[in-house]
């Protein structure tokens, strides 16, 4: 495909994991945790490994990180809307948790499998960000991961299909769509909004390209009815 630049890379971010401590409270919203979230950006070309970028950490191996969710991707987009809604007049690049915030595309632009060249990276669509509790309780605002999840401003991520450095600046290069009519936008209508459409669950589930724990989760969904609780995600671990 010799398609043209589509998007930017405007700012990079990375960041180790650290521990907050608690506040004198009884709140459970309050107590120590441990998280990645915190990143600061950086102009420096960075190695994009197939697990994470050189520098950056995830607290909850389980849910964050690895083969599936190398890069979290947020659009520079959806910070006016945040900042108008938000009372957080500070909200910047690397806010949301992201490594890589872009301009140039949305959520209704992107599609699952979609291959982008990024420096001298490789990169393809996985899956929606599905926001957590860890980003509520980063800016105080303990519905915030509901609202991001309801409003469809989510953000995907991409698993790296060639290792190489990327910087920010970098054009994104689409080279391959193979599921047009799978955007991340429509993606996130069936895991959070059609949750009783069963077929629409298993068709989406049949998205090869989609990351295996969404497909697991749709194809029980469409096989058993079942719809997977939410709240331990958005709510953390003390429903806080």
């Amino acid at each position: 495909m010799n398609n043209p630049v589509v998007a930017t890379i405007i700012s990079l971010q990375v960041g180790q994991p650290r521990t907050v401590e608690s506040r004198e409270s009884s709140d459970p919203f309050e107590e120590v945790w441990t998280t990645g979230f915190f990143k600061q950006s950086t102009s420096e070309s960075l190695w994009l490994s197939t697990v994470n970028l050189a520098g950056d950490g995830q607290a909850d191996l389980a849910n964050h990180g690895g083969p599936e969710k190398a890069v979290n991707v947020y659009p520079v987009e959806h910070y006016p809307y945040w900042l108008e809604t938000l009372p957080l007049p500070d909200l910047r690049p690397g806010a949301f948790g992201e490594n890589f915030t872009t301009a140039g595309l949305l959520e209704s632009d992107v599609c699952i499998g979609d291959v982008f060249e990024i420096g001298e990276s490789l990169v393809q669509v996985s899956q929606p960000r599905q926001p957590c509790w860890k980003l509520a309780r980063r800016w105080g605002i303990k519905d915030l991961a509901l609202r991001v999840q309801e409003t469809g401003r989510t953000g995907w991520y991409f698993r790296v299909l060639r290792e190489g450095h990327v910087q920010a600046g970098n054009k994104l290069l689409l080279v391959e769509r193979h599921h047009p009519n799978w955007t991340v936008f429509s993606a996130n209508e069936v895991m959070h909004r059609r949750t009783q459409d069963r077929q629409a669950a298993q068709d989406l589930a049949d998205c090869a390209d989609l990351s295996s724990r969404w497909r697991d989760k749709l194809d029980r969904r469409a096989r058993t009815g079942t719809i997977e609780s939410t709240s331990s995600r958005l709510d953390g671990p003390s429903g806080g």
